[in-house]
């Protein structure tokens, strides 16, 4: 029965069962022609004891030579095996491990940080696979050598067999307690680890603010600080296991001068042949080295069940939004029109209200912006349309059908998501453009970033489409980073295109461009922008005002400027800013 920790890896193990069949059948091999060697070194010392012939010495170094081949074969074949089916393991891990973080929720990801993640998904990883490999072989090597030698030992003499095996009870009592402070002290180790791995992630992905606020001395010696946290807590595992080894090595001495004390008196009072007591004591010297490896496998397996624990953590998170199967009516190829509703919502997020009482209606192929003060609850308004957090049953509509009805994969293909934080992939920028779009061609491309008004731009790069943009887009500027990303919503050709503010870091001019493009491309398809720009909402078939999660203001540009409400001082501000500006 696998302790609680591990029990996620039964399905694994299960699949691999044929294989682990074929290795332990290996370990029985391989230690069943071990245990002959002592057993024909005493029979050659007993029988060259009443007289050397060189037939004699030809026919037991023969059977010495091909006992050692044949035990160096089926010794091969079990690490082969065996570390084979760990690497397997590790590999099918991994992938499973990668998709069950791909599935969970953007929450996930705001409560957890990158770092943490990336240890789990490596260094913990790691210590499962040798739990997986080596900890499993020598475990068996252990067992089948010391049950095979056991019974040439009870032939030999059992009486020296008992007092060969006496301090068994203590060795026990010495791995229990050591197995318990080995994996508590690892659990520290990899929580340190990955506070170092978020550390290290965070000072790089924010090198430049690192660098603007002169803080690389302050953050140097943080690192420091957590680095010899970590040294100082391996180090006592270090001391912990070293103390271990010789502990167990101690006891298989004493019992090894146990042995040669009582067994020489037997040999001396002619009770034992000197080729029995010569096989004994190899028996004996044979059994070290499990002995000594089950330390190591203490080790291996505490660490392992440790690091399994922390990957059962991602495992066992559930996403807050997935889709239902009782609930799904809709098949994975309808077709979306685009008509958007919401009907009396109201959203929480931790206990704290955002959105209350949101009634709008979006007409398929209609354009919508939406406009008010920062905290508003505009982004996430439009985070539920691809459902990125999930609202109340029925509050959310889709061409008249509640969201959950429609499969995520569904919904969210056919929705151009721009976010307020744009995130580009350390890859070309043709790359990134074509992001989640199977078979584009390099027409497709080049109608996106014409569509986007980024084209130009990436003409004028050295490589054109094929520049790497660095990581997270470093490389451009934010303008070209945003229309990259409108880009890369628009080969999607969606029938919902969300901008959340997504212009903010174009100019005018530029700005301008863009949108003349987007009325055409998205001309019969659902546009709806979210922007702290008049300019940018003006000719929207519809302008919501969002306050305090309210929607307080809702018609045409012209219809809201009447009202001298909220649109209209902030049209007022813009473009009192304006006259200054040329002023």
């Amino acid at each position: 029965m696998l302790p609680k920790s591990l029990r996620p890896l039964t399905p694994y193990l299960k699949k691999y069962r044929v294989q682990y069949a074929w290795s332990v059948l290996c370990v029985f091999l391989n230690n069943g022609t071990a245990v002959l060697l002592p057993f024909i070194v005493g029979k050659a010392i007993g029988d060259l004891w009443h007289g050397v012939t060189q037939h004699k010495l030809l026919v037991y170094a023969s059977l010495l030579l091909a006992i050692a081949g044949v035990k160096g074969i089926f010794q091969y074949l079990t690490r082969w095996i065996m570390i084979g089916i760990s690497r397997e393991i590790e590999f099918d891990l991994r992938n499973d491990l990668f998709l069950h973080l791909e599935t969970l929720s953007h929450s996930y990801y705001q409560r957890n940080r990158t770092g943490d993640i990336m240890a789990r998904a490596t260094n913990d990883l790691n210590a499962v696979r040798q739990l997986l490999g080596p900890a499993i072989m020598y475990s068996a090597n252990t067992i089948v050598s010391t049950a095979a030698a056991l019974g040439f030992m009870i032939s030999i003499s059992p009486k020296l067999t008992l007092y060969a095996f006496l301090p068994l009870p203590l060795v026990s009592i010495v791995i229990q307690y050591f197995g318990r402070q080995i994996h508590d002290r690892f659990e520290k180790i990899q929580a340190q680890f990955s506070e170092i791995s978020a550390r290290v992630q965070e000072n790089f992905s924010g090198v430049r603010v690192i660098r603007a606020y002169v803080q690389e001395d302050a953050e140097i010696a943080g690192f420091e600080k957590s680095n010899k946290e970590y040294i100082d807590r391996s180090l006592f595992l270090i001391r912990l296991t070293g103390m271990l080894w010789p502990t167990l090595e101690l006891m298989i001495g004493l019992a090894i001068v146990l042995v040669v004390w009582l067994g020489g008196r037997e040999v001396i009072n002619g009770r034992m042949d000197v080729g029995g007591f010569t096989a004994f004591n190899l028996y004996m010297v044979q059994l070290t080295w499990p002995v000594i490896a089950l330390g190591w496998v203490i080790n291996l397996f505490q660490r392992g069940t440790a690091s399994m624990g922390r990957i059962n953590e991602i495992l066992h998170e559930k996403p807050d939004v997935q889709d239902d199967p009782a609930l799904i009516r809709k098949p994975a190829t309808v077709e979306i029109r685009g008509d958007i509703e919401f009907r009396n919502l109201n959203f929480a997020y931790n206990g704290v209200p955002i959105l209350r009482d949101v009634n709008l209606h979006i007409p398929a192929g209609s354009s919508l912006a939406i406009v008010g003060p920062t905290g508003s609850g505009k982004t996430t308004l439009m985070n539920l349309i691809p459902r990125i957090y999930d609202a109340a049953p029925d509050s959310v509509l889709i061409d008249g059908v509640p969201l959950r009805e429609y499969p995520l994969e569904t919904l969210r293909k056919n929705i151009g998501f721009v976010p307020q934080e744009t995130f580009l992939f350390s890859e070309t920028v043709g790359e990134n453009i074509a992001f989640g779009v199977e078979n584009t061609d390099e027409a497709q491309i080049r109608a996106a970033a014409e569509a986007a008004n980024i084209a130009g731009d990436i003409e004028g790069f050295p490589e054109k489409y094929q520049t790497m943009v660095g990581e997270r887009g470093i490389t451009l500027s934010g303008g070209q980073k945003q229309r990259t990303a409108i880009a890369r919503a628009l080969i999607r050709n969606p029938r919902i295109l969300i901008l959340d503010d997504a212009l903010s870091s174009v100019d005018t001019q530029t700005e301008d461009k863009i949108l003349n493009h987007l009325r055409e491309v998205m001309h019969g398809r659902t546009t709806i922008f979210i922007s702290h720009r008049v300019s940018t909402v003006r000719n929207a078939d519809m302008i919501a005002v969002l306050h305090a999660g309210r929607i307080v203001e809702q018609g045409t540009h012209e219809e809201l400027l009447t009202l001298n409400g909220y649109y209209s001082d902030l049209y007022n501000k813009q473009l009192l800013e304006e006259e200054l500006a040329e002023v």
